[in-house]
């Protein structure tokens, strides 16, 4: 929260996207994208228990019990998206100070645009945290990994004012179809600030395709992987 008010309040009014629908300048345009960072960081933070469970020997009880490997790589990927999802939500709530108002027929659409993102984020970092043995590796990597994946996804700015190769790389990033649903989800019935790079359904579809390959590729190194 601190870092969406001083970074929105700081560029203020001198930011105005091209339909220049945004009444509060930038603090408006970062709110989405904060969201997606809190779900981004909450989804690494969360993951780092596999690799503490691994070392304190947790996870060789999990792998002999007669559980499935996707009941293991489910039950972790929906303790984070729970938080991820509460988190989110206690900024959503905030929503009303920026003129944006949220219908209570749109907050279950908003709540299941943000889980599916957590479920996604949660599975990508899933994935890495369980084939590192080092808590310092796995944060040098996500940092590496997903932190320019949420620069590049709209959150900080848009792509119509991007370079030509900035838009290219956010064009196959997956999480731009993420931000660019939460947003559309964000001001459904209203007029959307930004011009989306494509619908809300073709967002949502990314999204949930990335999210199962994710869960696919975890699964499958829960299998192989030998502890």
């Amino acid at each position: 929260m601190i870092f969406w008010f001083l970074l929105g309040s700081g560029f203020g009014s001198s930011f105005r996207p091209a339909s220049g629908a945004l009444e509060t300048g930038y603090l408006e345009y970062f709110f989405p994208g904060t969201v997606l960072m809190i779900v981004l960081f909450t989804s690494i933070f969360s993951n780092i228990s596999v690799i503490e469970e691994r070392r304190e020997g947790f996870l060789l009880s999990v792998l002999v019990a007669p559980a499935s490997r996707l009941s293991l790589v489910l039950g972790k990927i929906l303790g984070v998206t729970t938080l991820a999802v509460l988190q989110g939500g206690l900024l959503l709530l905030l929503s009303p100070l920026l003129g944006i108002r949220i219908g209570w027929i749109q907050w279950p659409l908003l709540l299941t645009v943000v889980a599916l993102i957590a479920v996604e984020l949660a599975a990508l970092g899933f994935a890495f945290a369980w084939k590192l043995d080092s808590i310092q590796g796995f944060h040098a990597l996500m940092n590496l990994l997903l932190v320019p994946m949420w620069l590049l996804s709209g959150a900080l700015f848009p792509m119509s004012g991007a370079s030509l190769w900035v838009r290219l790389i956010m064009m196959v990033n997956p999480m731009t179809y993420a931000m660019s649903a939460l947003r559309q989800v964000l001001y459904l019935g209203e007029v959307n600030p930004i011009q989306e790079l494509c619908s809300l359904t073709t967002a949502v579809c990314v999204t949930i395709l990335f999210g199962l390959g994710m869960i696919a590729a975890s699964v499958l190194l829960v299998s192989r992987r030998s502890l």
